[in-house]
């Protein structure tokens, strides 16, 4: 009886030894499942929420090369707080834009057939918002320009320019006008600006471990898989 006790023992414990190697064999291997499901995770979260987009960046894409002297001319007849209210008038248009756009985002993770995924963890950086960027980057301009024309027609931002520099026109001439297919260049500004906040939220998850919310995002990315999956 003592022999067979002994045995059971013996065998349970080379069980349960067996079944911990095997866990630990699994949690330093990573599959192509987990490195989709964790790109996923990580560019839907990144894609999530307006991007930000400076009020330079859209002035700079909407008015000439000379951009400062035309606000510097404007800012010397006393049109300060003119200025101010168009470019907010701007960034709310192109703040909305970017919210709406976000369902083009996720439909385009969504579709995405990941078959070099484990390269895509491997390659650290930026390598998955870069991956997206490529991938839909062209499907999702064409998307948001439309949108972006209808928030500029909502808030009347050609309208409000023109009245704007109405009082310098007789000085600046030509200068003063806005750049043709207003839509498309702040379509290009605003995928940028969302693209960007996707690369800044991808580095996060991948060097700071508070930014890795989920088991999934722990194991994708809370390894170095170039180092036998060592814990970073």
């Amino acid at each position: 009886m003592k022999r067979i006790l002994i045995v059971m023992l013996v065998s349970s414990s080379m069980l349960f030894s067996s079944c911990d190697t095997l866990q630990k064999i699994a949690s330093n291997v990573l599959t192509e499942q987990d490195a989709i499901s964790g790109i996923k995770e990580l560019l839907t979260i990144g894609s999530n929420g307006n991007a930000l987009i400076s009020k330079d960046a859209l002035m700079s894409a909407i008015l000439p090369k000379d951009v400062n002297t035309v606000l510097q001319r404007l800012q010397q007849l006393g049109l300060s707080k003119d200025i101010d209210k168009f470019t907010n008038t701007l960034t709310t248009a192109a703040s909305q834009t970017a919210t709406n756009s976000i369902p083009v985002f996720a439909n385009g993770i969504k579709r995405m057939n990941i078959t070099d995924a484990i390269n895509i963890v491997k390659n650290g950086g930026t390598a998955a918002t870069d991956y997206l960027r490529n991938t839909i980057g062209t499907d999702l301009r064409n998307t948001v320009t439309p949108i972006m024309k209808t928030a500029l027609d909502q808030y009347n931002v050609t309208k409000e320019w023109d009245k704007l520099v109405a009082p310098a026109k007789i000085v600046l001439g030509d200068k003063v006008k806005l750049n043709l297919n207003l839509d498309n260049l702040l379509a290009g500004v605003v995928t940028n600006a969302m693209f960007n906040k996707i690369a800044e939220q991808e580095v996060a998850i991948r060097t700071k471990a508070e930014a890795r919310t989920s088991p999934t995002l722990q194991k994708v990315f809370g390894r170095d898989w170039n180092n036998n999956g060592a814990v970073k």
